[in-house]
């Protein structure tokens, strides 16, 4: 419980942060990894939900709601980076922005890791479940993190984008896989 609280902890302070830093910026990838911080602290509330069911009876229901965040936020990210890459919008640079996806990055990484040691450790599918929301938003801060450090630096408006297309499938699997796994089937990779 301690690291979905920590984890719920970083994501409503990331969401100040990011709202400011959209504002100065008007930073599309910027708005995306907000959106994407409010997915992860729905995923953090659900897994407080289910880790409080002593029966087991909400794992199921648990892993669907979490399996629906990776669809949702891989639907998101596919319509942003295609809409950003065709309309080719530029955003200003984001010194806030840089700094707090660089730290968030390894956060999210620590404690994803974490996650998915205890959720082992418990037999706990929900948990390590949401270790890969967590690191999926690892990976959506590094993408992030690296198109707003290309755009500052050398111009390049278009890798961000590019990269969240590859976010937005590895998202689709993960939902699909936590979707199967609720139902009894198969989990994938």
């Amino acid at each position: 419980m301690i690291l979905e609280a920590t984890t719920l902890a970083w994501n409503v302070m990331g969401v100040a942060v990011l709202a400011f830093a959209v504002y100065r910026s008007r930073s599309v990838a910027l708005a995306g990894f907000g959106l994407d911080t409010i997915i992860e602290i729905g995923a953090s509330i659900v897994v407080l939900w289910e880790l409080r069911d002593v029966a087991g009876t909400r794992r199921s229901h648990a892993l669907r709601l979490i399996g629906g965040v990776f669809l949702l936020l891989g639907a998101y990210l596919l319509v942003q980076s295609l809409v950003v890459l065709f309309d080719g919008f530029h955003s200003r640079h984001s010194t806030v922005g840089i700094a707090w996806t660089a730290v968030t990055a390894v956060v999210m990484f620590v404690l994803a890791c974490a996650k998915t040691r205890v959720g082992h450790a418990l037999v706990n599918q929900v948990l390590i479940t949401e270790g890969r929301v967590t690191f999926v938003d690892g990976v959506v801060s590094s993408t992030v993190l690296i198109g707003l450090v290309l755009n500052a630096a050398v111009g390049w408006w278009w890798a961000d984008p590019v990269a969240g297309l590859l976010i937005a499938a590895y998202s689709v699997r993960e939902g699909l896989g936590a979707v199967r796994h609720s139902s009894g089937q198969s989990v994938m990779g």
